[in-house]
């Protein structure tokens, strides 16, 4: 069985120092940069690099004592899920907690697959300061664990503001509370019935019996209307594409990376670097989102436009709802054996909405099914609203061991 670590921490897997999560071994993907550990983000273009310093959240989890055992294999620059091995290293209990960039539904959609519970939190509660991002307006550092509360903890040590992520809004949470809230009145869900249109009958059924966790818990649900998924997902596309293809700029061979031994000139070196560094999924993304930016930038105004009236009216529908709820995953569309753009998007359609708006959103995961059978359970919530969002996930988990 190949190895499911890219780089294993040298020290021993022993608890950090004194602080509330002392002892949780924490595994991440190789775009989080930690102080020494190659840091490649599973991309030939960063060949042989290695983090200078810690990301934020590192420094926030070791000093609050948890233990980074160490890096997944990952897709390529965070893009999808192929080859990625974090949610293998939670399921075969060597951490209990992983990071996983979520730029379209990852964490959750890879969760969701194992049984385990995966947040995406509201964008900017958490810094972006020492990921190898490729998609900064839509991308968050999302958590997987066995249990929501855990999450909680972890996130309560990585929230909060950072000067040295520009990115962050001035409104981010700069004391998120490790004790989840209880839940004090009866939430209430919206269903979008336009982002159940794709789902075959099986996948239907599924997700309607999946609603019968919330009726246990007293959460009255009713239909609401929003815009179809597709217009979620095709401004996803053309405006990720875009930010990628501007992301992945500096990756030119010059200061760091792989640099190609071909080339008569700093021109031809730097244009057979550029060929060689990337592979055959990410590759025509960037090519598509160069177009966008050269060729067709009225399209990506568009998508702008279309992205700001879509977070409006999500917003304006969790003014009446507290919550909107759908499935996770489609079990035909498998993100780790997508192979084409097309493919990669088919595989997260149901989970991109919340990183096209920034709300958070948790995946819950039914204990009665077997792992890998689960359409899993999304709640998008309001935003920062992510530690109630947690709660009614605990509270779920515990009917959920009651058999009930």
């Amino acid at each position: 069985m190949p190895d499911l670590f890219t780089y294993r921490n040298s020290l021993p897997e022993q608890p950090g120092a004194d602080g509330p999560l002392s002892g949780m071994r924490v595994a991440v993907q190789p775009n989080l940069s930690v102080n020494g550990w190659p840091c490649n983000a599973g991309s030939h273009a960063l060949a042989g690099y290695t983090a200078l310093a810690d990301a934020t959240t590192v420094a926030r989890l070791t000093r609050s004592g948890a233990v980074l055992i160490g890096s997944s294999h990952m897709a390529e620059l965070g893009f999808g899920l192929a080859d990625d091995t974090i949610i293998q290293i939670i399921a075969d209990g060597r951490a209990e907690l992983a990071l996983i960039t979520d730029t379209m539904g990852e964490a959750r959609v890879a969760a969701s697959g194992a049984g385990l519970f995966g947040f995406k939190p509201s964008y900017g509660l958490i810094s972006r300061c020492g990921l190898m991002g490729l998609v900064p307006s839509m991308e968050c550092i999302g958590l997987v664990a066995a249990d929501p509360a855990r999450i909680g903890r972890a996130l309560a040590v990585m929230a909060g503001s950072d000067p040295d992520d520009p990115s962050m809004p001035d409104d981010c949470a700069a004391g998120f509370s490790a004790d989840l809230p209880p839940i004090t009145a009866q939430p209430t869900a919206g269903i979008v019935a336009e982002w159940l249109e794709g789902l075959n009958a099986a996948e239907r059924s599924a997700f309607e019996s999946s609603l019968a966790r919330l009726d246990a818990m007293g959460i009255a649900t009713r239909q609401v209307n929003l815009a179809p998924s597709g217009l979620f997902r095709d401004a996803h596309q053309v405006i990720a594409a875009v930010e990628a293809s501007s992301s992945a700029g500096k990756y030119d061979g010059v200061r760091y990376g792989h640099r190609s031994a071909s080339g008569k000139n700093w021109n031809e070196m730097y244009l057979n670097t550029r060929a060689e560094s990337f592979g055959p999924l990410i590759k025509p993304f960037l090519f598509q989102g160069a177009y966008f930016q050269f060729e067709n930038y009225s399209a990506f105004e568009n998508a702008c436009r279309i992205r700001g009236r879509l977070m409006r009216a999500v917003t304006d529908l969790l003014a009446q709802v507290d919550m909107l709820v759908l499935p996770t995953r489609r079990p035909a569309h498998d993100p780790g054996r997508a192979t084409t753009i097309e493919e990669t998007y088919d595989a997260f359609g149901l989970a991109l909405p919340a990183n096209l708006t920034g709300h958070p959103v948790l995946q819950v995961p039914d204990p009665t099914l077997a792992a890998g059978t689960d359409l899993g359970l999304q709640l998008i919530g309001r935003r920062l609203d992510d530690a109630r969002l947690l709660s009614i996930g605990r509270q779920m988990s515990s009917i959920a061991g009651e058999g009930c």
